[in-house]
């Protein structure tokens, strides 16, 4: 079961360093380029950090905000209708190097391809060759907390 995906992008997201570019030829996700449209999000779940943890019981199609946490503001301000939005478990850490110059980024943020692949994991899509072209894919896997390994 693959879940529907939408990513919307922030214009100034850097594409080289994406790491969701890998993924932009899959049938079951698409990209948009944000601000300059609105998307009805109605029916989709959104990942927060302050929200709600997400279940294997949420259903409905992904909509995930791809941006710097410093530009997310601009992405949610595109978004209209009545989301869902749902939060992954705090004990998932990233393996991406960060580096946030203005302290922006949560504790418990991930990398866009990281999140994606813990909600679809969450709501029972586990599908690692979403991790494909991500450079720290060893080293995430090998850092899920025991109900989340293979």
């Amino acid at each position: 079961m693959s879940i529907k995906t939408t990513v919307l992008r922030h214009r100034k997201e850097n594409f080289k360093k994406c790491s969701l570019t890998p993924l932009e030829h899959r049938s079951e996700i698409d990209f948009y380029t944000a601000p300059g449209v609105e998307y009805n999000a109605t029916g989709y779940i959104i990942l927060s950090v302050s929200a709600p943890l997400l279940s294997a019981e949420d259903r409905g199609p992904l909509l995930l905000l791809d941006a710097t946490w410093r530009l997310l503001p601009q992405l949610e301000a595109c978004v209209t209708g009545d989301p869902v939005y749902r939060s992954l478990p705090k004990e998932i850490m990233t393996a991406y190097p960060r580096v946030s110059s203005d302290d922006s980024d949560p504790s418990n943020g991930l990398a866009s391809v990281e999140a994606l692949f813990m909600a679809r994991l969450i709501m029972g899509d586990r599908d690692e060759s979403l991790l494909n072209g991500y450079h720290w894919k060893e080293s995430f896997l090998s850092g899920l907390p025991g109900q989340y390994q293979v």
